[in-house]
């Protein structure tokens, strides 16, 4: 089980991500725009670092969803490697059964 602290930083990213994603989509659209002014582009190019490093979408960590885990996520699943076997060989995921031949 990993540190509390690890994964109420990356609930803390996701929330930040939301509250600041249309703000952040504005000002790199602006910047992606070629017919911005220089004076505008620079404006928003400041106004951009002057945002909180942690709302950047990138730094969000995908983690297991159920044991909060960040190594070998299944993204279809939401779950690790680890929890995705014991799920699925106690039945709790609908279609998996374990392979034989």
């Amino acid at each position: 089980m990993p540190k509390t602290s690890a994964i109420n930083r990356n609930e803390k990213r996701k929330k930040l991500a939301t509250k600041f994603a249309a703000k952040r989509a504005e000002l790199k659209a602006m910047l992606l725009n070629p017919e911005t002014p220089d004076e505008e582009f620079y404006a928003a190019q400041k106004k951009l670092q002057k945002l909180p490093r942690n709302s950047s979408a990138v730094r969000i960590k995908n983690r297991c969803s159920l044991s909060g885990r960040p190594r070998a996520f299944i993204r279809k699943y939401g779950v690790s490697r680890i929890t995705f076997r014991e799920l699925a060989l106690s039945g709790k995921i609908p279609g998996i059964i374990k392979s034989s031949w």
